[in-house]
Formats: structure tokens, sequence, C-alpha cells
């Protein structure tokens, strides 16, 4: 049998150069040598990373957001999720934050659902998905955070898991994070949530 855990660990990376650089992603470029020895030159966009909370209640509905997406030029239904933008911050906490920022709620239990790489042959962003349960409001008078700019014209809805997964399956859903979210909370409820990881556990890759 094949084994299925991914391997850690680079090819030499002989040269690298900067391309450009905005506020949140950077762009370069680096000569990679390959086993044969011969070098190739590889685009990599430089992401800080997110987090995205996959929150379920107690009649099986998971909190989804909608919001728009100027690159995609959609407004999407996602899950709570933001960058890892505070340095040393635990990503349950950054979690926990973007929840409540998001959407009004906190959550009691946390477990983690699964991480990913967005998109790894061209960027280095990843992402840890959180299930949040045994969740309550934060009346508004307690909530810090003010919305701005896209955020302050999103809206949230409750729905079935199972319906969400319908959605993803008929197309009408979109958000890649999302989908990973859904898809992964749905199948961890078949084996009744018992294989999930405690949430300081650290990433593999």
């Amino acid at each position: 049998m094949a084994d299925i855990r991914d391997e850690v660990g680079g090819w030499p990376v002989t040269g690298s150069s900067i391309e450009a650089a905005g506020r949140i992603v950077t762009l370069r470029t680096d000569t990679v040598a390959l086993p044969d020895g011969e070098l190739v030159r590889r685009e990599v966009v430089e992401h800080p990373g997110a987090v995205a909370v996959v929150a379920l209640d107690e009649h099986d509905r998971v909190l989804l957001i909608r919001q728009y997406r100027h690159p995609a030029a959609a407004t999407l239904w996602e899950l709570p999720a933001g960058l890892r933008d505070v340095a040393g911050e635990p990503l349950v906490e950054t979690a926990r934050r973007e929840l409540l920022e998001e959407a009004g709620y906190e959550a009691a239990d946390w477990r983690v659902l699964t991480d990913f790489l967005s998109s790894p042959g061209i960027s280095t962003e990843r992402l840890r998905v959180f299930l949040a349960t045994g969740l309550s409001v934060v009346p508004a008078e307690q909530r810090e955070y003010v919305r701005h700019h896209e955020e302050a014209y999103l809206t949230v809805a409750w729905v079935p898991l199972d319906e969400a997964v319908q959605g993803i399956l008929s197309g009408d859903l979109h958000n890649g994070v999302a989908m990973v979210g859904i898809l992964s909370a749905f199948a961890a409820r078949s084996m009744g949530f018992r294989a999930l990881r405690q949430p300081g556990e650290p990433e593999d890759l």
C-alpha cells in the first residue's frame, strides 16, 4: 500500500528574486535545482496564511457569511475566516477573533477539522480550518470590532450541513475554503467527530 502522508522538504534553491510586493502578498521568482541537476525558474506568491471556522450548532446547521470578493467579481457564501496577521497569535485565537468579528458568535469547544494548502503550485498560503461548537451570540454592545469595507455589507445565515454539501455538489457554492471545511465536517460527523485533533496541535507542513 502507498504511504499517503505528505512529505516535508524542499528541493535546493540556487537563487531568488522579489518581483513585486503588495500589502498582503509578495511575488518572488526562485531558481530550483531538480533531482537531475536541471535548473528551473518557479514563481511563488508569498502569503501569510489564514484560518477558517466551521461553526456548527446543535441542529447540525453551519454558519455561513455572504461577502463580496472583488477578484472573483462575485458575492460568495463563505465560512468566517481571516488572515494570520497577528504575529505570535495562536491559530485558534485568530479563529475565535474572526468568528466574533464576522458573525458575532463565540464557541465553547474547538477542534481542528483540517489543514490544507490552497494552491501549492503557485502560493505558500496555508489554512487551518477549525470546528467550533457550543455556540452563543455575543451581544452587540460587547463587540469592540467595527466592520469596514466589504465586511460592512456581509450577511449571515444558518444552513443545514447536508444542504450545504448539496450546494457544493450542485455547483451553487464556489468558495474553496468553504468547500473544504463543509465537506470535512460532513465526513467527520459520520465518525462522530472522534478523529479530530485538539486546537493547539502543530501543523505538519
